[in-house]
């Protein structure tokens, strides 16, 4: 297809969508790493109205003439993608039960914290918000473009039904133990656990006999809607799990009830990798240089993301901010590397492995005509210990430049870079889940 048939495609598609960025960009002279395809030396990414137009070499990509050519030096990527992360302040449920489905988290972020502008100077353009880990079910996570707001709704990813994209929280182990109401078990946890899911699967059932019929609709009940979402695999659980007992565990419920799971942080994946292999479920790993925190981590071990490659399991490397940085998200990756994973791996973990996980591989993760507009651009090798995040650019809108001296305060630290940020504390074994930092 002509590039010119390409270019007026793209735009139609945006033009309901209001997403501005009406002139055309090319980005040339970059080390292009599409992901989807090899590298491209001395390459050229066009964008315009929010979307990829075109991607090649220099020589082999027209650019309008009314585009803004923009010659830039390093690495160009695709946006990355933070599987799991707790930016924005926000919280989940409370300590009045073990299993909130009917919390959504985006009723709490506060898009003006300053987390939020360090993931965007870590290259992070995808997130995947969560509630804490400190019940068995804390609530719904959401997606969200780290887009420039002045709300949550400027953020929110939308599926083509205009729903809110995001899924469901879960964990079990330590975090989730502690008094009543609450289990003090593992055996008690996967019990309470499994009656909900019970509840859920009746409740569905009630909806599908009534057929539409506003008469034999049984009550609303926002608790059962969230688990059939998960039930029907509208919705992905994404469960926080650490000891391969534990692991082993939520693969049998997920067995038993049919939800798709994405397990996270598996510090024990290593043990049963094999299991977590035949079970196609997908890891999204945390990678830390200073274990330590809760007994059932002891045995986290930095050959864990590359253990689980091997096998065959998919794996995203997470941020779990504020357990590690965002800005150092870069550096969890080249951690994973030095640890057995393989590069090839590390560079789909950082984009389109995380977009999978969160079922947004069609429109993030790579840099292909019709995809957002999403780009890193690296000073050097993603790996070295050197480089770093020049720019950060949002369906064609950039909203970090480390040259502007507000983005690199963000970026590098220092007085003032942390003001108003709420540190989310994930287990929620507390009495609140907030602190201020």
């Amino acid at each position: 297809m002509p590039l010119s048939n390409r270019l007026a495609g793209v735009c139609l598609l945006l033009v309901s969508s209001g997403a501005a960025q009406e002139r055309p960009i090319a980005f040339l002279g970059a080390r292009v790493v599409p992901i989807a395809a090899p590298a491209i030396e001395d390459g050229t990414v066009l964008v315009h109205r929010g979307k990829v137009v075109a991607v090649g070499p220099r020589a082999g990509v027209a650019v309008p003439a009314e585009a803004e050519r923009r010659e830039v030096k390093g690495v160009l990527l695709p946006g990355f993608v933070d599987t799991h992360s707790h930016i924005g302040g926000g919280s989940g449920g409370d300590a009045s039960a073990p299993i909130q489905p009917d919390v959504r988290i985006w009723d709490t972020i506060d898009v003006r914290d300053p987390g939020l502008q360090k993931a965007q100077a870590g290259g992070i353009t995808t997130v995947n918000v969560m509630p804490g880990s400190g019940h068995l079910l804390s609530g719904q996570t959401v997606y969200l473009k780290l887009r420039d707001g002045n709300a949550i709704e400027d953020l929110l990813i939308r599926g083509p039904d205009g729903a809110i994209a995001g899924g469901i929280k879960m964990a079990n182990g330590t975090n989730s133990q502690r008094a009543a109401p609450f289990p003090n078990t593992r055996g008690k946890s996967a019990a309470l656990v499994r009656t909900e899911f019970v509840k859920a699967q009746e409740y569905r059932a009630k909806v599908q006999r009534a057929g539409g019929d506003p008469e034999k609709l049984p009550p609303r009940d926002l608790r059962m809607e969230a688990l059939a979402m998960a039930l029907d695999g509208k919705w992905i659980v994404h469960h926080h799990t650490h000891r391969a007992d534990d692991v082993l565990t939520v693969l049998r419920l997920a067995q038993e009830f049919g939800f798709r799971v994405v397990l996270h942080h598996v510090s024990e994946g290593w043990k049963v990798a094999e299991e977590i292999a035949r079970a196609k479920a997908p890891c999204s790993v945390i990678a830390i240089d200073s274990p330590g925190g809760k007994l059932e981590a002891i045995h986290l071990r930095p050959e864990t993301a590359g253990v689980l490659e091997r096998a065959g399991v998919s794996v995203a490397i997470h941020s779990d901010d504020g357990i590690t940085d965002s800005r150092l998200f870069l550096r969890s990756h080249a951690m994973a590397v030095r640890g057995g994973f393989s590069r090839a791996a590390a560079l789909e973990s950082l984009t389109v492995a995380g977009a999978r996980m969160l079922d947004l591989q069609d429109r993030v993760g790579t840099l292909e005509p019709g995809k957002d507009a999403d780009l890193v651009l690296l000073s050097g090798d993603p790996f070295a210990l050197d480089t770093v995040v020049l720019e950060t650019w949002v369906e064609g809108r950039k909203v970090f430049d480390r040259a502007d001296p507000k983005d690199r305060l963000h970026a590098v630290g220092g007085l003032g870079a942390s003001d108003g940020q709420v540190m989310h504390t994930h287990c929620g074994c507390c009495d609140g889940e907030e602190a201020h930092r």
